[in-house]
């Protein structure tokens, strides 16, 4: 046995029964997000259910949706049909969670729920079973194959189960106008905590530590300023004050292997122009999104009148505990 080869055989047919859920995607999921959205904004809430493997899953989707602002909890189904309903406010709606739609359990506290006039949405892998009979809404989640090689153990059938339920949590986010400003203000704890809880002029480099230069300056000028700042780079400023460029301590050494002779030139010849920057109001959550994508080491900050205020270095981000 390769085992490289069974284990992209298991990803591979994953894969393929992810592919079958996006052409499924249609009015149902459309019914599904204006329902929960209905439920949130009346104030009430999410009870998920789910036995076995369902119930895992059902347990991580819960989470997600409390992540991003969606009131939910999970209801164990045996606890339910021995006291534990009282959790359930009217108003409340049901996530219904089995893949077969005949689980005994899950069937068994159907009839109460629908007693308390809650509207039911159940992701099944069968819609013409009891529980898809009986719900108000029904999101299909069959598969073709289990990746177990047996086509026993749930596999194929959770990975759908929980991406269905990934969708759910972010189409309803979107809808919701749910920004990063809300979901630092859930996630106040660790590095994503203080990244989406603090701003740019929190972390940025001022004062003393921003190294200033003007365009006609030389670039020993600029070394001494960064220097100064114990910075790597400086930031180049028009007479407007307006932001002329960034020249790095890379820019130097590029540009001292090609001429040695450099050290008295203006820095304007040398710098980067129309650098990458960023608002110093801005979450510094954006700036970990700016340097990876533009993979570089230093952001200048401006403020509203686009004027150079400090400098953002990775490695102060790091110091931070912000990466």
């Amino acid at each position: 046995m390769h085992y490289p080869d069974q284990a992209r055989r298991v990803i591979r047919l994953e894969i393929e029964e992810l592919e079958r859920l996006h052409g499924r995607i249609g009015l149902e999921f459309s019914t599904a997000i204006e329902t929960l959205l209905k439920t949130l904004d009346s104030g009430r809430k999410i009870v998920v259910c789910g036995v076995g493997k369902s119930g895992n899953i059902g347990r991580k989707i819960a989470a997600t949706l409390n992540s991003t602002g969606a009131t939910t909890v999970c209801l164990d189904v045996g606890d339910a049909l021995h006291g534990d309903l009282g959790v359930i406010d009217p108003g409340d709606l049901a996530l219904l969670l089995s893949y077969s739609g005949e689980t005994r359990e899950l069937l068994d506290l159907l009839p109460h729920l629908k007693r308390l006039s809650m509207p039911t949405l159940a992701i099944t892998g069968d819609t013409t079973s009891t529980l898809a009979r009986h719900a108000d809404c029904v999101l299909d989640v069959q598969v073709s194959q289990e990746a177990c090689p047996l086509n026993l153990a749930p596999t194929s059938s959770t990975t759908v189960m929980l991406v269905l339920g990934d969708a759910l949590a972010m189409v309803l986010l979107e809808a919701r106008g749910f920004q990063a400003e809300d979901f630092a203000r859930l996630h106040p704890g660790g590095s994503l905590g203080r990244a989406l809880l603090t701003r740019v002029s929190d972390v940025m480099r001022s004062g003393d530590q921003l190294a200033l230069v003007q365009p006609d300056s030389s670039v020993t000028l600029a070394l001494e300023a960064m220097t100064r700042a114990r910075s790597g780079a400086a930031v180049v400023v028009s007479p407007d004050g307006t932001l002329a460029g960034v020249f790095t301590h890379g820019d130097f050494v590029r540009a001292y292997q090609k001429n040695h002779s450099i050290a008295e030139l203006p820095v304007s010849g040398f710098m980067t122009r129309n650098p990458i920057s960023i608002q110093a109001d801005k979450l510094a959550a954006e700036v970990l999104a700016t340097l990876e994508k533009a993979r570089i080491d230093d952001l200048v900050v401006l403020d509203a009148d686009q004027r150079p205020v400090g400098l953002v270095d990775t490695q102060d981000l790091t110091r931070l505990r912000l990466v």
